[in-house]
C-alpha cells in the first residue's frame, strides 16, 4: 500500500504541473494583444512610438511574470514531491 500512495503523490505533482503550465497560455495570448494595439498606435501616432515601446516592453514584462511564477511551481511540483 506505501507504494501506491507514492506513486499517488508522484502522479498528482506532475498533473498539478501539467495544470499549472495552463497558466502559461494567458501571457501569451495578452503579450500578442498588447503587441499588436502598440503597432496599431504607431501606425496611428509615428512620433510617438518610443514612448509606446516603452509601455509595451513595460506591460509584456509584468504579464511574462504570471507564466514565470507557473513555471517555477511546476517545477516545485515535479522535482520536490513528497
Amino acid at each position: 500500500m506505501a507504494e501506491f500512495n507514492e506513486f499517488f503523490v508522484a502522479g498528482m505533482a506532475v498533473l498539478g504541473a501539467g495544470i499549472a503550465m495552463v497558466a502559461g497560455l494567458g501571457p501569451g495570448i495578452g503579450e500578442g494583444i498588447a503587441a499588436s494595439k502598440a503597432c496599431e498606435a504607431v501606425g496611428r501616432n509615428p512620433d510617438a512610438e518610443s514612448k509606446i515601446r516603452n509601455m509595451m516592453v513595460l506591460g509584456i514584462a509584468l504579464s511574462e511574470t504570471t507564466g514565470i511564477y507557473a513555471l517555477i511551481i511546476a517545477l516545485i511540483l515535479i522535482f520536490l514531491k513528497a
